[in-house]
Order: C-alpha cells, then structure tokens, then sequence
C-alpha cells in the first residue's frame, strides 16, 4: 500500500464517528505548555496520561527558529507495548523522546531536508541507539505514530503517519483534515488490525524501519493559504471518532475558544461517563491524549 500525499487546499477530508483509539505527566496531572505569542503567533498545548501512575507515552514539541520566519511541530503518540516490551530494555517514552526529539532538531536544522526524509533520519538515528541491546526485529518493538508540520513565510508542509490527526484551517474558516486512515479501512473490511502492523497490505507505524516514511501522507500548501492548525493524538480525538459526539469542526473551534486544555476536559468527561467501555467499546477506557494548537496568523 504506497503512501499518500494530500492536499491542504483540497476537499474536507473530516470524518465523524467511531475509530478506537510534550513530554510525560505523572499520576494523571495535564501537562500543559503557556500560551506562545511570535507577532501575531500562538501557539499552545497540553497533555495527559490515561492512567494514574502510568508515564504518558505521547510526545509534542513546538520549535521556532530564531530568525522568527517558520517553525516546526512534532507530535508522537507511543504504541502501549507488549508484556515483554517489544524485544527492548527501553520505555516507550525514551522512544518517543528520542525519535521526537531528533524530528524536531531535523525538521528545524535541515530546511534542505523534506519532512519524509527527516523522519527516516530520526528514525535511524533512535534505532542506532538501541540496536545493540535491544531486538528491533521484533514487531512490536517501541513505535508511535507522527505528525509533523513545518512552515516557513512560502508554505507549509506536513506528514501523517498511523491514526493521529491533523485539522488545518484556511483563512475563509474552511476546515480541512489530513488523515492517514488505513486502520479504518483494515476495520471496515473486517480484519483483525493487531496482525498487520507494519505490514503489506497493512497499516505503519514509525519504529525502527526508515523506509517506513514512504507510507506517509504529506503534502504542502502555501502559507497564505493556512490561517491555524491543530495536531491531536488519537487519544485526544476520541470526542469525535470513538464517542461520536463532536466533529471536527466543534473540536477546532473549543481549541480556539478554550485551547487544547478544555479539549482534554471534554474527553475525559466522556470517559468518565462511561469507565468501563461498556456503551462505546474501545482498546483502553482512558488513553494518553495530546493536542497542539498553532494559529499562523491573525483571523
């Protein structure tokens, strides 16, 4: 299954309804980023473990060069790993730490670089940190799912890898999503997803294998053509595709009223409404959840 590019300026992309599911909070506290202002910038995000005393396997960072023309976001959302931890003496977060971390170093350092081959950089350099101690080979070795932007004062260019989303505003209020949803159509057909993970015919995710990027979906966009955006893990989009009980469109505008923390209110409300996964069945009860939001300019 080749990867897929997408176009911020195309049709809306956005989907309702039922899909399953920076740095760490501890013993369920949100973690959460003061509101950035560059010019007319803002930038602003929060985080938060599912489970109290469980470290929070998701990553977002933010990064805006000096020269204050563009900037960078990452987003990452850790894959909960086996019992036998995938083969690896490391955490999930010190994978997502490490691979998010060289992403954003990548994206920010190397504008020569598209973000496909910054990714598959960062990937090799996180996999040639732990490849003498720890099996790689191992399917559910430490992986996460990306999102990645970067803009400058031309355009805007982002990649979607596995079930995390990006929402992208266009100046007339327009909202348009970009998804890589190869899990909703593996569901759709009625296969079981667990077994083709990283596989043909499958679905990706970014772990120890650099080509892997060439199953993102990426596109660029003019910058006048983007007024804001917004990256959620799947955690943080279950109001929308697990509970059914926002769309896309009333997530951007909480995000922009209230920002990313009143967002992460609104699903653990839903959550709470349902501890067990009783009425809306899904993987986990209450899951990481992180979102960024990036207003690009004044509306």
């Amino acid at each position: 299954m080749p990867g897929r590019t997408s176009a911020l300026r195309g049709p809306d992309q956005s989907r309702r309804g039922h899909r399953r599911t920076a740095g760490a909070g501890r013993a369920g506290r949100p973690v959460t980023c003061p509101v950035l202002h560059t010019g007319p910038m803002r930038i602003e995000t929060a985080s938060r473990p599912g489970t109290r005393d469980v470290p929070n396997e998701d990553f977002v960072s933010v990064a805006l060069p000096a020269s204050g023309t563009g900037g960078a976001l990452v987003l990452l959302d850790g894959v909960t790993p086996p019992p036998d931890n995938g083969g690896c003496v490391h955490s999930v977060p010190w994978f997502t730490a490490r691979l998010g971390g060289a992403l954003l170093e990548l994206s920010v350092s190397r504008r020569d670089m598209g973000l496909g081959a910054c990714l598959s950089a960062a990937i090799s350099r996180t996999a040639d940190a732990h490849r003498d101690t720890c099996d790689l080979s191992h399917p559910l070795t430490p992986q996460a799912t990306v999102v990645a932007v970067r803009w400058d004062a031309e355009e805007v260019e982002h990649l979607v890898l596995s079930d995390s989303v990006l929402l992208v505003e266009a100046p007339d209020g327009a909202l348009h999503t970009v998804l890589d949803d190869r899990i909703d159509r593996l569901r759709a057909a009625g296969l079981r997803v667990a077994s083709l993970r990283n596989l043909e015919g499958g679905f990706f995710t970014a772990a120890a294998d650099p080509a892997v990027t060439a199953r993102a979906v990426t596109g660029r966009a003019p910058r006048s053509s983007v007024r804001a955006l917004a990256a959620l893990t799947d955690g943080a989009a279950r109001a929308v595709e697990r509970f059914g009980a926002d769309d896309w469109e009333a997530t951007f505008a909480l995000l922009r009223k209230a920002g990313p923390e009143a967002l992460l209110d609104r699903v653990r409300s839903l959550e709470d409404a349902d501890p067990r996964g009783e009425a809306f069945p899904r993987g986990k009860p209450y899951d990481d959840a992180t979102a960024v939001l990036v207003e690009l300019s004044e509306r």
